[in-house]
């Protein structure tokens, strides 16, 4: 198989966090994440997140995450506000509205919820014949690879607050996101702004699991059996408490995000010394460079990625690096890059 940029879960999981799986052995230990593995990995979000008195829970994807925790929070009349790119939009295969929730969309060139987008969507509702918006999801990073800046997020933050609106951020990629050289952020801000959130293990080397953080009291009752009802309250827990205990151990987490982010910023400005541009700008681990057919073609034998979109007769592409890229192979693909453009004239 060739070198895989298609997305940052193709590789199984980080050596240290194998190698914790390996000690527990034959260790026995209580089910549906009340082991203690689990539960000094709650500790462990809450002091990252300076979240003390929030709710911790382990669940295996991003999907599960997303459909739970906006499923919970919603009346059967109320709807959820995302951007038409958005993940439960577009790769969550109807989830949400499967249970029973609209999803009021808006349109987005960067992936990015503005306040005015909410204001738009919440004034356009306005009789008891509509649905009624109650729910903003937003992903930190977006689709697109974008971040929301501290301002940004007050922003949509007092427009939720003013409108009754529950704020929820995916954070499938937040570790790329809050270890991004544009990023001013913390996971302190995030806790301290959202309602609720989740840190992604399954795409910053964890085998699989996402960490959600619940921060509105509001949203806290009863959620474990909602968990169970949905199918994501794992039996054997442990198996993610048992990780995320690794990630977040001497800065493991931060330090893989950082690395997949200097390997996109590295093939980035290969890709713009060999005068091509980008559909967005590089800002996490993402990149979106646009192709000639002539070169993005031959680059498909030799690597696996996305073609994204087409722009102006060319192909703009999507080219992902994890924590476990090489820059060796980063080397290689710009080297390769030469090669197909060289031939190509």
């Amino acid at each position: 198989m060739n070198y895989s940029f298609k997305s940052d879960y193709c590789e199984l999981a980080h050596p240290l966090v194998l190698e914790a799986f390996a000690a527990v052995g034959y260790t026995q230990f209580e089910g549906y994440g009340l082991d203690e593995f689990s539960l000094r990995a709650a500790e462990m979000v809450r002091s990252k997140a300076a979240a003390p008195f929030a709710d911790v829970h382990f669940i295996s994807g991003g999907t599960h995450a997303n459909l739970t925790v906006i499923s919970s929070a919603l009346r059967p009349h109320e709807a959820v506000i995302a951007v038409e790119s958005g993940h439960i939009c577009v790769h969550e295969a109807g989830a949400i509205e499967a249970t029973g929730h609209k999803i009021c969309t808006v349109p987005s060139a960067s992936g990015k919820l503005s306040a005015a987008d909410i204001e738009v969507v919440v004034d356009a509702h306005n009789d008891e014949h509509m649905v009624k918006p109650r729910f903003v999801y937003i992903s930190q990073s977006t689709e697109t690879g974008a971040i929301y800046k501290k301002e940004e997020l007050a922003e949509i933050s007092g427009v939720c607050k003013k409108n009754g609106l529950y704020l929820f951020v995916d954070g499938a990629r937040l570790g790329a996101a809050l270890n991004s050289n544009a990023n001013d952020l913390t996971y302190a801000e995030i806790a301290c702004t959202a309602d609720a959130f989740y840190i992604g293990g399954t795409k910053n080397g964890a085998m699989f699991g996402e960490a959600i953080v619940i921060c509105n009291d509001a949203l806290k009752a009863g959620f474990r059996t909602l968990l169970k009802q949905r199918g994501a309250l794992l039996a054997k827990g442990a198996a993610i408490g048992v990780q995320f205990e690794a990630l977040l151990k001497d800065g493991l987490f931060d330090a893989m995000a950082q690395h997949a982010n200097a390997m996109a910023s590295k093939m980035a400005k290969g890709i713009a010394d060999a005068n091509y541009n980008f559909l967005y700008p590089v800002e996490t681990n993402m990149v979106f460079p646009v192709f000639p057919s002539k070169i993005a073609q031959p680059l498909h034998r030799l690597y696996e990625f996305y073609d994204w979109q087409t722009v102006d007769g060319m192909t703009a592409v999507r080219l992902v690096t994890s924590w476990a890229t090489p820059e060796s192979i980063i080397d290689r693909f710009l080297d390769d890059l030469a090669s197909v453009d060289k031939n190509a004239l």
